[in-house]
């Protein structure tokens, strides 16, 4: 079994567009669902929701100094809103797994392979 980050991407909602409460209420349910069904395979590893990107902070070391300053380090319209390790039996199986995030949370799901450092 290999391991895959599935990276949840969300932007900011236009102004005064942000999902109503029922809505966010049925992703929840979409997500438990999901959730379950990834422990019951046996493919969860860890899944993870991200604060607002204006709570990052980027640290970079320069000359035995931490420079700390704010907010994500790449500034996009989408940020990384979350993020799920699986373990899967290969990429297709990765990819269906993304694929079923992807239909839960209703947002484009990034799907990619750890590093084998053994190899």
């Amino acid at each position: 079994m290999a391991r895959y980050l599935l990276s949840v991407h969300t932007g900011p909602p236009a102004p005064g567009q942000a999902p109503p409460p029922e809505q966010m209420e049925q992703m929840g349910h979409r997500i438990a669902a999901l959730e379950a069904e990834m422990r019951a395979a046996g493919v969860w590893v860890l899944s993870v929701r991200m604060t607002e990107p204006a709570q990052a902070r980027v640290v970079r070391a320069r000359k035995g100094r931490a420079l700390v300053t704010d907010g994500p380090f790449v500034e996009a319209k989408e940020q990384i809103g979350g993020f799920y390790i699986v373990e899967a039996d290969g990429l297709d199986a990765a990819l269906e797994w993304g694929s079923k995030t992807s239909a839960a949370i209703e947002m484009p799901i990034e799907v990619w392979p750890f590093a084998d450092w053994a190899a």
